[in-house]
């Protein structure tokens, strides 16, 4: 059993550290974006250092107090909030946000664990290089929280998830053990994969303080555009198209459901959108170009051959930045749609390739038998993942349909199941999709990870019921 992080704990742990790093949790931590959970905390701590945060968990440790590290805020399944249970002491980042070092030559940034993305993004590209993990949240989300969820974004297509963006760690384990980790090597082929370990690991096995990230050069040219498709299969085919005409120079590859627009249309209007009659289906094609192709001329020429093989029925070109930053922003602003609209249930899906047609398809329909929604299905189509939200049919609120919230969920991820899918891709776990991890997942991977759980956090402090149920 845990303890509470009460005034009598607090106080032994402050007389440890720094005046200032302890207080009361704001309700801003104690709430997930979509207000679907809410929790709580007996103190929140704000270390400066590495050290700090080790005298933190080993305090923790020894009092058997639990942990709830927090980055941004951003995630969407409840992993930063502990609404059960003793009240946990909650573990932010945020002091620690220093960019230690951005090294052109190596293509790499040491960063701390509370920097956020966005300004990470930024000191890259004041040298000349880019750090290509892109999310809505950027402007947000925090470094620490990214790899501990393993975040995807939109160029995972060409770049990898955050786990293959990050050459080394630095991070704390339960009992307050540094691992330092920081190296800036492609090649470190001694022992067990610690970083990859705690990549992904939610918090659950310890606290990532900072982290070696790898940057690439910028490429020469970049183009944009948004294409109409019939439906995912044409879409699957145009991107086979284009990488075969543009090999290594598709930086992300967008679908998007003529729903999302609409929500667009009905909650954004201000955002103008680049079809007077939006398509079916649309995806949004980025390329980043070494020197010498003009950006304009491959995206042409990738419509008139999609134009040929009847994938592509129409299109718009970006002319330059200002315009391709307006199609990013259509495709950036869905979520908040959504969460203006209201889903009744959303699904972080992903799917192979050749089953990624079928499943819509088959999605569609079985909802359509089940009830009277609407579904706005976008996504990261190169690496076969799937924003599949459901909502309520126009006019109605999602209040209305809680009672069928949890077979809409449970027909959706079955159908995954089926298909050979995940039923999370990129968000995580969390404690939201606990019971479904526990439904879908392969018990020899459980078991392994309960295993991993109890060498690492033998007490059970490190963000308790979230990932795994709590014993």
């Amino acid at each position: 059993m845990l303890n509470t992080a009460d005034t009598r704990f607090s106080a032994r742990l402050g007389a440890l550290l720094p005046e200032g790093t302890l207080c009361d949790a704001p309700p801003s931590y104690l709430v997930e974006p979509r207000g679907r959970l809410f929790g709580q905390g007996g103190v929140l701590a704000r270390p400066r250092n590495t050290a700090e945060v080790a005298t933190i968990l080993r305090q923790c440790s020894a009092e058997r107090v639990g942990v709830v590290p927090y980055g941004g805020g951003t995630g969407l399944v409840g992993g930063q909030v502990n609404p059960e249970g003793p009240a946990p002491l909650i573990l932010s980042l945020e002091r620690m946000a220093a960019l230690r070092q951005i090294d052109p030559v190596g293509n790499v940034a040491i960063v701390e664990a509370g920097a956020v993305l966005a300004d990470v993004q930024a000191a890259a590209s004041a040298v000349g290089r880019v750090f290509p993990l892109t999310l809505a949240a950027q402007g947000s989300a925090r470094i620490g929280g990214v790899l501990g969820t393993n975040a995807g974004g939109v160029n995972v297509l060409r770049y990898g998830a955050a786990r293959d963006l990050c050459l080394g760690i630095e991070s704390v384990l339960a009992d307050g053990t540094v691992i330092g980790g920081l190296k800036r090597l492609r090649k470190d082929n001694t022992g067990y994969d610690l970083r990859n370990l705690m990549i992904g690991s939610e918090g659950t096995l310890g606290v990532i303080t900072a982290a070696a990230l790898r940057l690439f050069p910028r490429p020469a040219g970049e183009g944009t555009a948004m294409l109409a498709v019939a439906g995912p299969a044409e879409a699957l085919a145009l991107l086979a198209l284009a990488e075969a005409r543009l090999t290594g120079c598709i930086s992300a590859f967008e679908l998007i459901h003529r729903q999302g627009l609409a929500f667009l249309a009905e909650v954004m209007p201000d955002l103008r959108q680049p079809f007077a009659v939006p398509p079916e289906w649309t995806v949004l094609v980025e390329l980043g170009l070494p020197d010498g192709i003009d950006p304009e001329a491959a995206l042409t020429g990738l419509f008139e051959a999609g134009l040929e093989a009847a994938l592509v029925s129409d299109g718009v070109i970006a002319q330059n930045g200002a315009q391709r930053a307006e199609m990013w922003r259509l495709r950036e602003a869905i979520p908040e749609a959504n969460r203006r609209v209201g889903a009744i249930s959303s699904h972080d899906i992903s799917l192979p390739l050749d089953a990624l047609a079928a499943y819509i398809a088959k999605a569609d329909s079985a909802l359509a038998r089940h009830g009277d929604y609407r579904v706005n299905c976008f996504g990261h189509l190169g690496d076969g993942n799937l924003h599949y939200n459901v909502f309520p049919a126009k006019g109605r609120h999602r209040d209305s349909y809680e009672a069928e919230r949890g077979a809409v969920k449970s027909l959706v991820h079955d159908l995954v199941a089926e298909f050979g899918g995940s039923i999370s891709a990129e968000h995580g776990i969390g404690r939201m999709k606990l019971a479904d991890l526990e439904r879908y997942g392969d018990p020899g991977k459980l078991a392994a990870m309960r295993h991993i759980k109890a060498a690492l956090d033998p007490i059970g402090i490190m963000n308790p019921g979230a990932v795994l149920r709590q014993g």
